[in-house]
């Protein structure tokens, strides 16, 4: 797949953190970019050295994540040959590689306390050891750093070096997640459905109809881009029709017959609720104790007890599942995109937390 390197949106949110970055390039201190996953905080470093004094030089970028912790501090700094074992000969550290350019560091939480002390010295003092020498080297390098986690919360947890941050944290551009960049869906939609139409040799780009607008538009993207490209890319190597893009399948593992969908109990509505001893009988006059379609009367009456009886199936099944939502959209035979819209005309959204 193409690696995606611009920097599309126009929402003030994001201008706004663009802008940040793009002042804070210039100056050679650290910056630590903080955003959900998915939001582009790969894309912001490379903003970060491009728009920099040090653009002509190299950009190395390395996932701390992506590393067991043993072979970190090795692959940061370097190390000599025999200083382990298998390290059959001596190899240079991503701090080497970046002499003279700009070293980012993605998942940076996820550095052990050992390799944060070294780091630490690194950013403080412009030197490093390898592994298996007692021999500093200078180097000068740029730190950009990310990170989806809140360091100021794992300091207090003492699992980061508060000092540590204070270095690296010059500047902070935070990115904002899709769901807050008003109107940037459909400008990211487009772009992303552009260029796979282009991709798949088609002549001509028509678009997204009004079904498929309203469902990008309405889906609040826990995944971000990423998320979002992905599902604009399925959707228009599917489409197979003339004209705009209409169907839109935001989850692809939405299917009944996926491991495991069998044993979900699917939730029954509520049951009818027998007489008690109290009771006269007639169930026109009895609804009106029952709690879930008991309202007042008025000429909406039958509205609104269809929809507080929906609200109340909604309830219970999330409840049920533990507010779950591909859970419950399954147990209620909906897709995720319909249960997401029933919670959304409800005001149940948010239930649960």
């Amino acid at each position: 797949m193409e690696r995606t390197t611009q920097v599309i949106g126009q929402s003030g949110a994001f201008m706004g953190a663009l802008e940040r970055a793009s002042r804070a390039a210039a100056l050679d201190r650290p910056v630590l970019v903080i955003g959900e996953r998915g939001t582009g905080k790969e894309l912001v470093a490379e903003r970060l050295h491009r728009l920099s004094p040090r653009w002509d030089q190299p950009l190395v970028i390395m996932n701390c994540a992506a590393l067991p912790e043993t072979l970190i501090e090795a692959e940061l700094f370097g190390h000599e040959a025999g200083a382990f074992t298998g390290a059959t000969k001596a190899r240079v550290g991503r701090f080497e590689e970046a002499d003279g350019g700009t070293l980012f560091l993605d998942e940076l939480g996820t550095l052990s306390m050992a390799a944060q002390d070294r780091l630490l010295r690194a950013v403080e003092y412009g030197e490093i050891t390898r592994i298996g020498s007692s021999r500093p080297m200078r180097v000068d390098v740029r730190i950009v750093a990310a990170t989806n986690e809140h360091l100021p919360d794992k300091v207090m947890r003492h699992e980061f070096r508060a000092d540590l941050l204070d270095r690296l944290s010059f500047e902070v551009v935070t990115l904002p997640p899709l769901r807050a960049r008003a109107g940037d869906v459909m400008v990211l939609a487009d772009h992303f459905g552009r260029r796979m139409a282009s991709e798949l040799g088609r002549e001509r780009w028509e678009g997204f109809g009004p079904s498929a607008r309203a469902a990008l538009a309405d889906y609040d993207w826990p995944g971000n881009v990423r998320e979002l490209r992905n599902v604009v890319e399925r959707a228009v190597y599917r489409w197979e029709h003339e004209g705009p893009i209409d169907a839109i399948e935001i989850d692809p593992f939405q299917s009944p017959h996926r491991p495991g969908a069998a044993d979900r109990k699917p939730i029954q509505p509520p049951a009818a609720v027998a007489p008690s001893a109290g009771g006269t009988g007639n169930a026109a006059e009895d609804d009106a104790d029952d709690p879930v379609v008991a309202c007042e009367d008025g000429p909406s009456d039958f509205k609104s007890r269809v929809s507080r009886f929906e609200r109340d199936l909604l309830s219970r099944a999330l409840a049920e599942h533990r507010f779950n939502q591909r859970a419950t959209a399954e147990a209620l035979g909906l897709s995720y995109d319909q249960l997401r819209h029933a919670l959304k005309r409800h005001e149940l959204l948010h239930a649960g937390g």
